[in-house]
């Protein structure tokens, strides 16, 4: 697990997002469940690390919203409600609106579409969509998550702005925390998870975002629809 920085010698601050991405990795898959409580010495041991790296870690996905710190017991994973749930998207939609408005008033990215390096991002976007679509039609559900948030982290970042990209990530993150409970109650998710992610590449390409609009207001209803249901059982 531990990295490098090129030298051969592990660096604190990269152990320290490599432990941070194994536990959100962790908490997404559904093995590490809300409320679970752990402390710095476990994780330390768990991944054969001291525990500095492991506690800076566990601050930052605090700070991120996905665990909570136990005065003098150690940690636990957030536990998100409906309502959380339905703030996620509101927010989502708030920050993707703006993306769309920024395109509707011109914004550079549509200058550049045709240039080679913009224009190889962009088809690496819609990859990332196609793999996203064809693991929500098989219900893989851990594939769809990990494919998804690389779709929106590009998608992002072609907007040229790091403030935005990782905003929208840590929301998109806490989105999936917090619906994953859910969704895993399913046996069969085949058919059932919400697979547009190539026709908004493909919209937003076409610089028609009246229809990534709606196709946004339907991927939203749908999973509002969804959780509802699961947490109505």
């Amino acid at each position: 697990m531990p990295g490098s920085n090129g030298s051969g010698t592990v660096t604190r601050s990269t152990l320290r997002q490599q432990i941070a991405d194994a536990l959100r990795d962790e908490v997404l898959a559904g093995r590490l469940q809300p409320g679970q409580e752990f402390t710095v010495k476990e994780i330390a041991e768990q991944y054969g690390v001291s525990a500095t790296p492991v506690r800076e870690a566990l601050v930052d996905l605090s700070a991120q919203g996905l665990l909570e710190a136990d005065q003098h017991r150690g940690f636990h994973v957030h536990e998100y409600s409906l309502d959380d749930f339905r703030g996620m998207i509101e927010a989502r939609s708030l920050v993707t609106d703006g993306m769309f408005q920024a395109l509707d008033a011109g914004h550079r990215i549509l200058q550049e579409l045709d240039e080679p390096r913009t224009a190889a991002a962009v088809a690496g976007v819609r990859r990332r969509g196609e793999e996203a679509r064809r693991a929500a039609v098989a219900g893989e559900l851990t594939v769809l998550i990990g494919y998804d948030l690389r779709f929106w982290r590009e998608l992002s970042i072609l907007f040229g702005n790091t403030y935005l990209a990782d905003f929208l990530h840590r929301l998109r993150v806490q989105t999936w925390v917090c619906t994953v409970q859910h969704l895993r109650r399913f046996t069969d998710l085949r058919g059932s998870l919400w697979s547009g992610h190539t026709e908004i590449a493909d919209a937003l390409h076409a610089r028609d975002t009246g229809t990534a609009r709606e196709l946004l207001t339907t991927y939203n209803g749908h999973y509002l629809t969804l959780i509802e249901g699961s947490t109505a059982d």
